[in-house]
């Protein structure tokens, strides 16, 4: 076996759940990771249909995960007095099993430490592509030499803009925001949420299923392309208060927490599409290579990468020439596929006009729409043939 080391820049889904597999077929991963420990919060993501759930029990993960379940989430679509215009059933957004993001990075990071080196609180500063190796400079100042680099580091990849050049060549702006922060629960929140719309703009409330005092807030809103500092939360804290000034139901309560809270998320909805996936010794992996920000199935498709790029390079032995091809030809449209799904996402939560909100919620009533969506949802997953890479690696000797 040649190139045993690989380091991979991110954390959060896809990085530990391709660690786990190298590091199962005798590689040496190392994941370096920009914040301090594995991220708290997050909204809750999901897994739907036989191929997510099959590689999460063959990773020894799924009984975990299950321990955690949040159950789905029921969304009740509310006018400003909290009166219900349309409920979604918890299946609809919470697949097969539904887990709050920073349970499912634990899980995956507990799964794979054993045979993992993480290093927290660091990140890529250079790195340089060399016929021996991958000589990586650390924003700490240590410097190293990889056999291969992995950048499984999200839609705002680093190790992509440092390989491939600037983010605005790849990441399509699809036209809103989305934004999530916590707050006190509100007093006539039940289990599920709560959403309420206007034109453009969608605010909801979710409670926290850890701790039943606590919520969480979710709003997305349209809206030409913003100038903002990534890094510059009361910036983004401004954005989101002058968007949201004057709307009623809940929204003064959480503009309210938002004043408060230490940290949030905030982002565009976009998408990313480049090719190839890899130049040199360095590739992609999950939302870096064919992500959307939210409502592209990106969680799975990390798991299901991450299972075959990990494959790929233990049956070319650690060849990454004959490796990375493969690994690319087998995903592609599989992750093209389920990416597909955040190109609406934007404006199914927050039509831009009156009529539109009114068209969602009347169409989503009926049963058979509902059913449909679902189908369509498990087809996209389930879409692909993937190879049994233990068994043909054991067969290889």
């Amino acid at each position: 076996m040649k190139n045993k080391t690989v380091l991979i820049s991110g954390a959060s889904i896809a990085g530990p759940a391709l660690a786990y597999w190298l590091g199962r077929y005798g590689f040496q991963p190392t994941v370096v990771e920009i914040a301090p420990a594995l991220r708290d919060g997050g909204n809750a993501v999901d897994f739907r249909g036989k191929t997510h759930l099959g590689l999460l029990d063959r990773m020894g993960v799924l009984d975990d995960l299950r321990a955690v379940q949040t159950g789905g989430t029921v969304m009740r679509f509310v006018d400003e007095h909290g009166r219900k215009l349309m409920e979604m059933p918890a299946e609809f957004a919470g697949g097969d099993i539904e887990v709050l993001r920073f349970e499912l990075s634990r899980v995956l990071y507990e799964h794979s430490r054993h045979t993992t080196e993480y290093l927290f609180g660091d990140s890529i500063a250079t790195m340089t592509d060399t016929p021996q190796g991958v000589h990586v400079t650390f924003a700490s100042g240590a410097r190293r030499t990889f056999d291969l680099v992995v950048g499984a580091d999200g839609v705002h990849s680093n190790v992509r803009r440092l390989t491939f050049g600037p983010e605005e060549q790849f990441v399509s702006y699809l036209g809103y925001y989305v934004a999530t922060w916590a707050l006190p629960s509100p007093p006539k929140l039940d289990s599920g949420s709560m959403v309420y719309n206007v034109p453009g703009k969608m605010a909801s409330v979710g409670r926290d299923h850890r701790d039943p005092s606590r919520a969480g807030a979710f709003v997305a809103f349209a809206s030409p392309k913003l100038e903002y500092d990534r890094h510059d939360l009361d910036q983004q804290r401004r954005i989101l208060h002058e968007v949201y000034a004057g709307l009623g139901w809940e929204v003064p309560r959480m503009l309210a927490a938002l004043r408060e809270v230490p940290d949030f998320y905030f982002d565009s909805i976009c998408r990313v599409d480049i090719t190839p996936w890899s130049r040199g010794r360095i590739v992609l992996l999950g939302d870096a290579a064919a992500g959307a920000t939210i409502g592209g199935m990106g969680n799975g498709t990390a798991i299901v990468a991450a299972y075959a790029l990990a494959g790929e390079l233990a049956a070319a032995r650690g060849d990454h020439t004959v490796a990375y091809a493969r690994y690319e030809n087998l995903l592609r449209d599989f992750a093209r596929r389920c990416q597909k799904g955040g190109d609406t996402t934007g404006r199914f939560l927050a039509p831009r006009r009156n009529f539109g909100i009114r068209l969602r919620n009347g169409v989503l009533n009926r049963q058979m729409f509902m059913n449909l969506m679902l189908r369509m949802g498990e087809d996209r997953t389930n879409d692909i043939d993937l190879p049994d890479y233990p068994l043909l690696l054991a067969k290889l000797g």
